[in-house]
């Protein structure tokens, strides 16, 4: 039933934003962006919930913790970066929006760069030498 809560606050802050934004469209944003920072204040608690499932996993299948990590931290990054270009997007900055989805997705490359090096050594032994 969250998701209920969640609907709901985004249509107050919609029509919040509907009847500000013509007299002061910097009130608009604020209410735009503190939406968006509630609902991702909402979240956390089940983000976390994921990752204490996804850690015991890691730990009764016998992977490395610092894999996982990485693989979170990629994952953040990704909500992170799409998080912050849409708030930018809303303020009508399509330009800096996609910048930082471009440092977005070069941390996940950096952050990616062990793995992709752990998967690359796995295949080159499994071939026939």
């Amino acid at each position: 039933m969250e998701i209920i809560q969640m609907v709901g606050l985004g249509l107050i802050a919609t029509v919040l934003v509907l009847i500000v934004k013509e007299q002061k469209p910097m009130f608009a944003f604020l209410i735009t962006t503190f939406t968006g920072i509630a609902i991702f204040l909402f979240l956390i608690g089940k983000i976390e919930a994921v990752i204490r499932v996804l850690e015991d996993l890691a730990v009764r299948s016998g992977i490395e913790m610092v894999y996982l990590k990485t693989i979170l931290k990629i994952i953040g990054i990704a909500y992170i970066a799409e998080f912050g270009a849409q708030i930018v997007r809303d303020a009508g900055q399509d330009s800096i929006a996609s910048k930082i989805e471009l440092a977005g997705k070069v941390l996940i490359m950096v952050l990616a760069i062990p793995i992709i090096s752990i998967i690359i050594e796995t295949v080159i032994h499994l071939l026939p030498a």
